[in-house]
């Protein structure tokens, strides 16, 4: 994420926002969720108003389901600095 942040920047863009979905049966993340949030947030050098981490679970379907794997989507939206 440092060599992403790093030629983000010097392109001129900065981080606008982040979502960050994580899927997994176990373990619940809720206790995890605020520290992945700052560490997110410090290796974006950006604020904790423009990331957003949430999970759920996959109802016990396929190999997330089962717990024999996880996913996790992000979507990030760049804006150009001033």
């Amino acid at each position: 994420m440092k060599e992403a942040f790093r030629r983000m920047d010097e392109r001129g863009y900065r981080i606008g926002n982040v979502d960050v979905t994580l899927i997994l049966q176990a373990p619940k993340v809720k206790d995890f969720k605020p520290a992945m949030k700052e560490n997110i947030v410090d290796l974006l050098q950006t604020t904790p108003g423009r990331v957003n981490v949430k999970a759920r679970t996959h109802e016990m379907v396929d190999s997330v389901g089962e717990s024999r794997a996880l996913s996790c989507h992000v979507v990030a939206i760049l804006e150009k600095k001033m």
